[in-house]
């Protein structure tokens, strides 16, 4: 069977992450049809949210550094097999339980596939150009999540049954997914370890340790935001400031995740951690603005402030992702790449469930009030603690001046 030549499967494997993140944004603008339809509040609607967050952790654990082992076509074609079903389980769903059903396999595949496709990229990068593998990892969450809940809010307002057809698209477009991937050219070769790479660990090679750890802090805050928007965020355009339509809280989302894409791209010609300090602060100073839009009822300081923290989290992430990988061996990718994502899923989906939980007697708005300022705290010492460990670096070899920049 012919294969795809290296270019091609490079802008293959890059369209294919962004459409699984995509899918995985799509629920959150529907979570309020499925409210409204099913009969049930915020507390289970973070669950359903959180069930997600937690099977796409496990996948990572145990599957996440699978491909380094047996080689990445066979993960990432039975990745979007999975991926397919969940979506037709999502195409089926007649209450809260089927619902559960299909973001714990989503949850599943998509935590199967994210190594995988990135350490992909990493390995279909020309060696001789500005690497792009890092910016298109960094890029593709907000980029996929942005597509995926504007395309739901779209279809919400514009179509009669929108879930039939979001789900339906969806269900064809991963089945034609796994079926590229059989064109896809193999990258890893297989070494052994299979079987022993499936205890579930956070695997960090010792060379990338220290800039792990260093990125562990911005990593919480950025998440921890990113999962209280796609979780509570049509919610609190509804509830806090009045915007009762779908759309609204699409809109948030894409202001959000969309500006995260573009925060990334922005931030490319950064070294990385100047990336990732710089952003952190202007998340900081980004989330400061939605805490004075929910005292002030500002629907479009909300919206503006939204998109400020999105250019932040971007160019943060960038940065993050970048540190942590420089140098990486072939061989060890996926595994790392799967850690980085192990930690902002933890952050993504703890704090957004006890925030679903807390809402209920506190009410959102308080909520709100006090996960932003925790998350203010966060970005600030994570900005706090980069700088004193660059000045702890040897000088020798500084570790925020790059021999080139990060990505063309």
């Amino acid at each position: 069977m012919p294969r795809l030549s290296r270019s091609a499967a490079f802008w293959s494997v890059a369209g294919l992450l962004v459409v699984v993140l995509a899918a995985s944004g799509v629920p959150s603008p529907l979570y309020r049809v499925y409210q409204e339809e099913f009969g049930f509040g915020a507390g289970l609607l973070t669950l359903v949210f959180g069930i997600y967050a937690f099977a796409l952790l496990g996948a990572l654990l145990v599957v996440g550094s699978l491909s380094d082992h047996v080689g990445r076509r066979p993960v990432l074609a039975a990745g979007l097999l999975l991926q397919a079903v969940a979506m037709a389980v999502f195409l089926a769903a007649d209450g809260v339980g089927w619902l559960l059903v299909a973001r714990t396999l989503q949850g599943l595949s998509t935590g199967a596939l994210t190594g995988a496709l990135g350490a992909t990229l990493l390995d279909l990068q020309r060696p001789s150009a500005r690497p792009l593998g890092a910016l298109l990892n960094s890029v593709s969450p907000g980029l996929g999540l942005a597509l995926g809940a504007m395309g739901a809010g779209l279809a919400i307002e514009g179509l009669a049954e929108p879930t039939p057809w979001v789900f339906g698209v969806l269900t064809v477009v991963f089945v034609l997914g796994a079926g590229l991937a059989r064109l896809l050219p193999e990258t890893s070769p297989r070494v052994p370890g299979a079987l022993a790479s499936l205890r579930p660990r956070v695997e960090v090679p010792r060379p990338q340790r220290r800039a792990f750890a260093v990125a562990v802090p911005c990593l919480v805050a950025l998440w921890a935001m990113g999962g209280l928007v796609l979780s509570l965020g049509p919610s609190l355009t509804a509830g806090v400031f009045g915007a009762s339509g779908h759309l609204a809280g699409s809109l948030l989302i894409l202001c959000m995740q969309g500006a995260a894409a573009v925060g990334g791209v922005l931030a490319r010609d950064l070294a990385p951690r100047r990336a990732m300090g710089g952003g952190c602060l202007v998340f900081a100073v980004a989330v400061g603005g939605l805490l004075v839009a929910l005292a002030t009822g500002s629907l479009w300081l909300f919206f503006v402030a939204s998109g400020l923290a999105g250019l932040g989290f971007g160019a943060a992430f960038l940065g993050a992702v970048a540190t942590v990988t420089a140098g990486v061996a072939p061989g060890s990718r996926a595994g790392l790449l799967s850690s980085v994502f192990v930690v902002g899923y933890l952050a993504f989906s703890i704090p957004a469930i006890v925030a679903g939980i807390v809402s209920g007697p506190v009410g959102l708005r308080a909520t709100a009030e006090v996960y932003g300022a925790v998350v203010i705290v966060l970005a600030l010492g994570a900005a706090l603690g980069l700088r004193l460990s660059h000045r702890r670096a040897p000088a020798a070899a500084p570790a925020d001046e790059p021999s080139e920049p990060l990505a063309a």
